[in-house]
């Protein structure tokens, strides 16, 4: 990414060179997938499709997903990679956690209607359920990323009474909050993978802790039920 109009967004000059750029970073032949990062509203669909069909058949990438849309942006441009018989998105990163649940009635059931494997990003909503922003051991991400302010995560009420339940679930489990707020997600329908982030080894613990957890019927209910609905957000 740069300031340019050719160093962002989803132009075809910008993929092929981004690509190519990757590639030589990574000292790689190709990368598995090669994910668009949201909607660009600058550049026709049709032209950004082509270009990620263009990709993979020149064998630098294997398969092409996408990220936070709107789900009509997202069947608009599955039906045109179908009509034009074009590689097709197969994973979506979408934003869904405890505390935003908006895509269960936007993307999720677009992408189990679609074949789409759902791997949502920040499942903890970047450390606000692990305890990361409202305890002692707040970090400095918590008190400072831009992003956590700008899709008001933690800002509501309900917010605070959810993670307040993921963190007595976690105790009278023996688990850490983390793991007890990732478990919900990969208990959901369609979750094929979540996005977590790392920067301790035990994060990586608590999240492989994470997938031999199953939540109960009674439990599930006890950590949704605070739960409001909120404005869509992370599109932008």
């Amino acid at each position: 990414m740069g300031p340019s109009p050719n160093q962002q967004r989803l132009s075809r000059k910008h993929i092929m060179a981004s690509i190519d750029a990757s590639l030589k970073r990574l000292q790689t032949d190709y990368v598995d997938l090669y994910v668009i990062h949201r909607f660009d509203y600058g550049t026709t669909m049709e032209e950004t499709i082509v270009a990620l069909h263009d990709v993979v058949k020149a064998g630098k990438v294997s398969y092409l997903g996408a990220s936070s849309m709107w789900a009509w942006q997202s069947s608009r441009m599955l039906t045109l990679q179908r009509e034009r018989s074009l590689a097709q998105f197969v994973p979506m990163q979408n934003l869904y956690k405890l505390i935003y649940r908006e895509e269960e009635r936007e993307m999720i059931p677009l992408c189990r209607n679609e074949g789409i494997a759902l791997t949502p990003y920040s499942p903890n909503a970047r450390g606000f359920l692990a305890g990361n922003t409202q305890t002692s051991e707040t970090t400095v991400r918590g008190n400072t990323d831009k992003m956590t302010r700008n899709w008001l995560l933690g800002a509501a009420d309900e917010d605070k009474v959810i993670a307040d339940r993921v963190g007595e679930v976690a105790a009278r489990l023996g688990v850490a909050r983390a793991t007890a707020a990732l478990a919900w997600v990969l208990g959901k329908p369609g979750i094929t993978s979540p996005i977590v982030g790392a920067s301790k080894l035990q994060h990586l613990d608590d999240t492989f802790k994470a997938l031999e957890l199953t939540l109960d019927a009674e439990t599930v209910k006890y950590l949704e039920e605070p739960y409001r609905v909120k404005p869509v957000a992370a599109h932008e």
